[in-house]
């Protein structure tokens, strides 16, 4: 008997940094077979994070990320996102940093057949920019958009240093590009169904 393939599938997932206010998010569209080790390459493109930190992603069926029996974490190679989030309305958490703690939602919004001709992992849309790296989790990042807009606070030149920036208008925390976003995960995309 021979196996029959069943066509590729897509899972189109929305990403939200909790306790982000304004939200920031990102709506992409991956392979549904996506192992979660590439789902977290694809997490860190899609969003700009620098990849520095460890992180984890925690779904009914357990913790996968960097394997760690003391931390009772799985490896993530092995399990694939539609073995841990099957169906549309399912979630999964995912940690990026376990000291500034930036922990994203992930809402499976729809899985559907992938299309002809199109390069998957893709974004279809997001809002607001990434915090910038080490800045102390939502809180932080809260507190120094405060500095950066108050130009007599007592830590304004220092925060502007360690951004790298010459002035605060540099950085616009609800800056979103998706154009840019797609950049950054072209070099993961593949055509999962050729024309």
């Amino acid at each position: 008997m021979v196996a029959r393939r069943t066509a590729p599938t897509i899972h189109r997932i929305k990403v939200t940094l909790v306790g982000s206010r304004p939200p920031i998010w990102r709506r992409l569209e991956v392979a549904s077979t996506i192992t979660l080790r590439a789902l977290h390459t694809v997490l860190q493109a899609a969003f700009g994070w620098e990849d520095g930190h460890l992180w984890v992603f925690d779904s009914s069926l357990g913790r996968y990320g960097v394997a760690d029996r003391e931390l009772q974490i799985a490896g993530a190679a092995a399990r694939r996102l539609d073995q841990v989030a099957p169906a549309g309305q399912d979630r999964l958490s995912y940690t990026y940093d376990f000291g500034d703690d930036w922990e994203h939602t992930i809402l499976v919004e729809a899985v559907t057949a992938a299309g002809s001709g199109i390069a998957y992992p893709r974004c279809l849309d997001g809002r607001g920019a990434c915090p910038p790296e080490d800045c102390g989790g939502v809180w932080g990042y809260d507190h120094l958009l405060e500095i950066l807009a108050d130009p007599h606070h007592e830590e304004h030149e220092d925060r502007l240093e360690w951004l790298g920036l010459d002035s605060a208008d540099e950085f616009n925390p609800t800056a979103f590009d998706v154009a840019r976003a797609n950049t950054a995960l072209s070099g993961l995309a593949t055509v999962l169904i050729k024309n």
